[in-house]
């Protein structure tokens, strides 16, 4: 029963992350990287970059989405080993 209730809850966080994909069209959001990119292009017209993306992302959306499940996953590992760290200490390991 609990693990058909964590993949339940893992389906439906995937579900939520994925809606806006579907439902916001032609959306812009810029982070600081693209701001950045701006100024230093304004400043300077015969920039060019050191790298080039290795895949460049379709959309501004699926950028943010990766960089928060970026984040999400490392918040996720986080709190498990602080979590397991405790459980530990509490058990007497």
């Amino acid at each position: 029963m609990q693990k058909l209730q964590n993949i339940l809850l893992v389906a439906l966080v995937v579900i939520i992350g994925a809606i806006p994909l579907f439902i916001v069209k032609n959306s812009d959001f810029a982070g600081a990287d693209s701001q950045a990119e701006e100024v230093i292009m304004e400043m300077n017209q015969d920039y060019k970059p050191w790298f080039k993306p290795i895949w460049e992302p379709p959309g501004g959306e699926v950028e943010t989405l990766l960089f928060t499940l970026q984040a999400c996953i490392g918040a996720g590992f986080i709190g498990y080993f602080i979590g397991f760290s405790v459980g530990r200490q509490k058990n007497g390991d």
